[in-house]
C-alpha cells in the first residue's frame, strides 16, 4: 500500500483557557496584598496603564467618548486589531456595579501602631557582652555563644563545642557562658529549661528547697500536673507545693520569644458587613487598591489610527491587551466577591443577628447555586478573602461549615459546637475540669448535640484547649 499525504477537515469543540481567562482566575484567589503587588508590577511594565486620578478626569474633554452606544471601528495604521471594545470599556468601568454612599462614619478595625525597627535578641545580648569590657577571645566566645542560641534563648551547643570553635580552654567558655546567664532577659543562655528556671529563681533571690527540688527533679510531674506525686516525693503538705508550683508558673521558660523577629501581620478585610435597619449592606474596601484605566495617549492614538511602524504597533497591542485584561480581570473579581458575600449574608442572617452560636451548616454548592457559578469559584473567592462583621473580622471560608445532627433531627453547624465547647469549658471548675467523654454528655444536655468523644478532641484541639489532665488547677 503506497504511502501518500492527505488533508482532512475536522469539525471539533475543545475548551481552551485563553490568557484573558487564565487571569481572571489568578487575580481571584490572591489575597489583598498579593493583589496590589501584582497591580503594581503591571503599572511598572505597562506604559498604556495608569492609575486613576479624580482630578484629571473631571477634566479630560467629554469628546473622547464615541457618541453612538456601539463600538466605533479603531485601527493603528488601517491594520490594527478591533479586539477592543472602547464603548463598552468606557460604560463598563466608568461604575463597579451597586454603590452605597455614607451619611455617616462607620466603626473599621481599629489597628495598633507598631515600630519598623525592632532589636533583636542578638543585638541586646551584644550590647550587654561589650558593656563588660571583654578581652578578645572573651568577644569571639561569647559571639559564639549568641550566634547558637534559638529563638527561645536557649544555647544549642556544648561549652566543649564553644571552646573548640574558638580555640580556648573549656573553663574559659565556662565563664563567659556563666556571666552571659546572667544578662537580661533572666534565663537566657540556658542549655535546658531546668537550668532556665533555675537561673530565673536565683535572679530573682528565691531559695526555697521545695521549688529548686521540683525544678531539678519533679519536671515531668510538673507538666503532666501530679501534684499529689510531688507532694509525696517531697513529704511535704500541698498547700507548700501549691504555694512553689505557682511561683514556678510565674517564671519564663522562653526568654528570647519576645524578641522573636517576625512581625506581626495585621488583617485588613476585603469587605465590610454593616447594619442599616433591618438590612446588611455589603461594601468592598477598595483602600490602597489602584483605581486603573487606559493611558489617554495610546487611547487617542487607537482611535485616531496614528501611522505607526510595525515593531512599534506589535508592542502597543500587547499592552493594550494586557492592561484591557487586568482592568476587566480585577473589576470582574470585585463584582463576584460582593456577589458571594451577599449571598453569604442572606444564609448566615442569623450569625449577623445573634452570633456564632447561630452559624448554620453551609457548603460551597449552596453559594455556588445561589449566584449560577461553579463551587471551584466559590473556594477561590473565600480563599484569603476577610471579612468585617458585627462580631469581627472572619475569613470567608469561615462561613462555610460542616453540619452535626441534634437529637431532634435538626442541625448545627461544626463552628458552633465548638463555640458551645469553649463556653462549658469556659465555665468548669478548674480543679475539676470536665473529660472529653464529659464534655459529650454536656454538649447532648444542654444544646441536644450528639458527637464522638474523639470529635470532641477534635474539636478542642482545633480550638487549641488542652486535655483535661493539663487543664487541672490546684
Amino acid at each position: 500500500m503506497p504511502i501518500e499525504l492527505q488533508q482532512n477537515l475536522k469539525l471539533q469543540q475543545q475548551l481552551v483557557m485563553t490568557p484573558q481567562l487564565q487571569m481572571a482566575i489568578k487575580l481571584l484567589q490572591l489575597s489583598r496584598m498579593e493583589l496590589v503587588e501584582t497591580i503594581r508590577e503591571e503599572l511598572e511594565t505597562n506604559p498604556t496603564l495608569e492609575e486613576h486620578d479624580t482630578a484629571e478626569d473631571q477634566e479630560e474633554p467629554q469628546q473622547e467618548q464615541p457618541e453612538n452606544s456601539e463600538a466605533a471601528e479603531v485601527t493603528i495604521d488601517e491594520s490594527f486589531e478591533d479586539h477592543l471594545d472602547w464603548q463598552q470599556y468606557l460604560d463598563e468601568y466608568s461604575s463597579v456595579g451597586k454603590v452605597y454612599f455614607e451619611t455617616e462614619e462607620k466603626e473599621a478595625p481599629n489597628y495598633e501602631a507598631f515600630t519598623a525597627d525592632k532589636t533583636t535578641l542578638f543585638d541586646h545580648l551584644r550590647w550587654q557582652l561589650l558593656m563588660t569590657k571583654p578581652s578578645e577571645q572573651e568577644e569571639a566566645i561569647g559571639s559564639l555563644i549568641i550566634g547558637n542560641l534559638n529563638k527561645y534563648g536557649y544555647l544549642e551547643v556544648s561549652a566543649d563545642e564553644i571552646a573548640r570553635m574558638s580555640e580556648a580552654p573549656v573553663s574559659k567558655a565556662e565563664q563567659v557562658l556563666a556571666t552571659m546567664q546572667t544578662f537580661d532577659p533572666p534565663g537566657i543562655c540556658a542549655r535546658n529549661l531546668r537550668e532556665c528556671l533555675l537561673i530565673q529563681a536565683d535572679q530573682l533571690g528565691i531559695d526555697d528547697p521545695v521549688v529548686n527540688s521540683i525544678i531539678r527533679e519533679h519536671l515531668k510531674d510538673l507538666e503532666n500536673k501530679r501534684y499529689q506525686a510531688i507532694a509525696k516525693k517531697l513529704k511535704a503538705d500541698m498547700e507548700t507545693v501549691s504555694a512553689a508550683i505557682n511561683l514556678i508558673k510565674k517564671l519564663d521558660p522562653r526568654p528570647g520569644a519576645r524578641f522573636g523577629e517576625d512581625e506581626q501581620i495585621y488583617i485588613t478585610p476585603d469587605v465590610y458587613v454593616y447594619k442599616e435597619g433591618d438590612d446588611y449592606v455589603v461594601m468592598l474596601n477598595d483602600d490602597e487598591i489602584p483605581q486603573l484605566h487606559i493611558n489617554s495617549y495610546y487611547r487617542q492614538a487607537v482611535k485616531k489610527g496614528m501611522t505607526l511602524n510595525k515593531d512599534t504597533r506589535a508592542y502597543i497591542r500587547d499592552r493594550l491587551r494586557s492592561a484591557e485584561w487586568l482592568i476587566k480581570s480585577i473589576q470582574q473579581r470585585r463584582r463576584t466577591i460582593y456577589n458571594v458575600m451577599e449571598s453569604i449574608v442572606k444564609f448566615q442572617r442569623d450569625f449577623f443577628d445573634y452570633g456564632i452560636s447561630h452559624l448554620k451548616p453551609m457548603v460551597l454548592r449552596d453559594v455556588a447555586e445561589d449566584i449560577n457559578m461553579h463551587e471551584s469559584t466559590i473556594s477561590r473567592v473565600t480563599t484569603n478573602k476577610y471579612a468585617h462583621t458585627p462580631h469581627g473580622i472572619f475569613e470567608l471560608k469561615f462561613f462555610f461549615n460542616s453540619s452535626i445532627n441534634r437529637a431532634d433531627g435538626q442541625t448545627i453547624a461544626s463552628a458552633s459546637v465548638q463555640e458551645e465547647m469553649r463556653n462549658i469549658i469556659a465555665g468548669e471548675n478548674p480543679k475539676k475540669p470536665y473529660s472529653d467523654k464529659k464534655l459529650a454528655e454536656l454538649l447532648e444536655e444542654s444544646s441536644g448535640i450528639r458527637i464522638a468523644r474523639r470529635t470532641v478532641a477534635k474539636y478542642r484541639e482545633m480550638l487549641g484547649i488542652l486535655p483535661s489532665s493539663k487543664r487541672k488547677q490546684l
